[in-house]
């Protein structure tokens, strides 16, 4: 075995997931980073040795995209004897719509807030259809926090526009469980130790960049896409996040995204 592949194994065994994930969801985060945009289409050759590395069968590939075609995430052509695989409209529209969240690498936290209070029936079905729809935080079954001015159509709850000067405990639980500081401090340890060896995207092939720069963003990805970007007085002490999100983003930056042209000839 060749030093860039003894490299790259040690890698993939440092940013491999602790927690068991879902091939499907995986899937949506490789396409996400790498063929996001219209015209994007990677082989299933290609796909199948970026996702290998990290213990993913074909079988089970096969299965998540079969999942997907049928959730309108992706869509497949036949060429020849083998396939290729793009996002349809719908799964572009989702990607970006979380990209700007997923690759910030320095969020500024929103300075203006909002609270709703709801009280049970028609007000407590409006905060809901918010909360499933819009940016807010719950804060409990009758309350929200949106950031931004007061909305002009929710006339039916109580709004205030909001400062805040004292969090409690149980709110920043709430806001930042404990499973969502061990997967950034897992993921940060993980990156940082990577870092350390000092990735070398030269001495790897477009596939394997491919396959370590999906590992980073699936597990960045549920990090950051949980992660409530609020005001430092709202954070635990000492949160692992912006450490999390350092490492990440240098590591990204040290392995480019290959093309997908690339990606599709070197699979």
């Amino acid at each position: 075995m060749t030093k860039p592949d003894l490299w790259f194994d040690s890698a993939v065994t440092r940013l491999a997931d602790p927690q068991a994930f879902k091939v499907w969801s995986v899937i949506v985060s490789l396409f996400g980073d790498l063929a996001q945009q219209k015209g994007d289409r990677v082989s299933g050759t290609a796909l199948t040795a970026i996702l290998q590395p990290m213990g993913l069968k074909p079988e089970a590939i096969r299965v998540a995209l079969h999942r997907l075609r049928k959730d309108g995430w992706i869509d497949s052509d036949r060429i020849g004897r083998g396939s290729v695989h793009f996002l349809t409209e719908y799964g572009r529209a989702q990607s970006a719509a979380v990209t700007p969240r997923i690759y910030d690498e320095d969020p500024a936290p929103v300075p203006d807030w909002h609270l709703l209070i709801a009280e049970d029936g028609r007000a407590a079905d409006t905060l809901n259809t918010l909360l499933l729809t819009e940016d807010y935080i719950a804060l409990g079954r009758h309350a929200a926090l949106g950031p931004g001015p007061l909305p002009d159509d929710c006339e039916d709850l109580i709004g205030f526009t909001t400062t805040a000067h004292a969090i409690p405990p149980w709110l920043k639980s709430r806001l930042f469980p404990e499973e969502l500081a061990q997967a950034s401090a897992s993921l940060r340890d993980g990156a940082r130790a990577v870092n350390a060896d000092k990735p070398g995207a030269k001495i790897l092939s477009a596939v394997q960049i491919a396959t370590l720069r999906t590992l980073v963003i699936h597990r960045w990805r549920r990090v950051a896409l949980r992660h409530p970007v609020l005001p430092p007085v709202f954070l635990p002490v000492d949160w692992p996040e912006q450490a999390c999100r350092q490492e990440v983003f240098r590591l990204l930056n040290a392995l480019p995204r290959p093309s997908v042209a690339e990606i599709n000839e070197n699979g």
